[in-house]
């Protein structure tokens, strides 16, 4: 038997599951986990479902039978193999926590993704990302050159067929035409608890508050700066004991974590724009739990 899952979104309606499941049984094949979200303030219906299928019953054929069922629903959907690994470019700068952090669940197979390419605008993390046998390409921005400079960036993404981009600490801000290329393809992590504390030094500004929580917030990239739909965020408890620094490690942390986080989700095709929000569906048996990424 192999595992495949199936999206969906559309107009909420009548029949919807019903459809679905029963057009998974006409096929044989067997449901082993199932989510779905009806959204009462936007009408929008999302759904989720892992099935196992006999080895005979193709994806492409799966995938191109289920059109008649989608078009009378009027669904956006598509059938993914779980076994299959997303191909994934991740860009930085110089803060290099959270390519590190990917990069060792990468390589211990705590994430579901094949990373394909580094991209960096310096040169600090070369030698790291070429000891995991991974092509680094460093491609400097300025304002003078940055339309040549997103040009190579796209071309790298073409050439190794990416199907995202992860901005991991890279501080430079892209163009809105790339934003709108690579919609819903771009997740990027922020070094605050969005909204608070925007701007250069987040953590100082959060400690000249005396915050007592700070956090970390992953979101897809679109023309509005850190203002995406939110995917992952979480929180470390702050004490009046501890300094500018200690909130630097703290946050450093926690970044990373929530990254992890929000790319496995992506990776594993649970997560849905919802207009200016997202839909998050959480992890099926035999997925990676939130625990375990954590």
């Amino acid at each position: 038997m192999t595992k495949y899952c199936l999206t969906v979104s559309c107009r909420s309606t009548l029949g919807i599951v019903a459809a679905i499941s029963g057009y998974l049984a006409a096929n044989e094949c067997n449901i082993t986990d199932s989510s779905q979200f009806d959204d009462m303030e936007t009408g929008r219906f999302f759904m989720r479902i892992s099935f196992e299928a006999a080895e005979t019953r193709k994806l492409s054929v799966l995938e191109e039978d289920f059109a008649q069922v989608a078009s009378s629903f009027g669904m956006t959907y598509a059938f993914k193999d779980e076994a299959a690994k997303m191909k994934v470019i991740i860009m930085v700068s110089r803060f290099g926590h959270c390519l590190n952090d990917l990069l060792y669940r990468w390589k211990i197979g705590a994430l579901p993704i094949d990373i394909v390419a580094v991209i960096s605008n310096h040169m600090d993390y070369q030698k790291v990302v070429v000891n995991h046998d991974i092509p680094f390409h460093c491609i400097k921005v300025t304002k003078e050159n940055k339309i040549a400079a997103e040009a190579a960036q796209m071309r790298i993404v073409e050439e190794t067929g990416a199907e995202l981009i992860v901005l991991a600490r890279y501080m430079q801000v892209l163009s809105d035409e790339m934003c709108q290329k690579m919609s819903g393809r771009i997740i990027n992590i922020h070094h605050s608890f969005l909204p608070s504390f925007k701007g250069a030094n987040p953590y100082r500004q959060a400690f000249e508050r005396g915050v007592k929580l700070i956090g970390a917030t992953s979101h897809y990239v679109t023309a509005d700066l850190d203002e995406g739909p939110i995917i992952e965020q979480d929180i470390v408890r702050i004490t009046h004991a501890q300094n500018a620094q200690d909130y630097v490690s703290l946050g450093r942390d926690v970044e990373a974590s929530v990254l992890a986080r929000a790319v496995h989700a992506h990776a594993r095709h649970r997560t849905f724009q919802n207009g200016n929000k997202t839909v998050v569906f959480p992890a099926s048996p035999g997925s990676y739990s939130s625990e375990r990424m954590g």
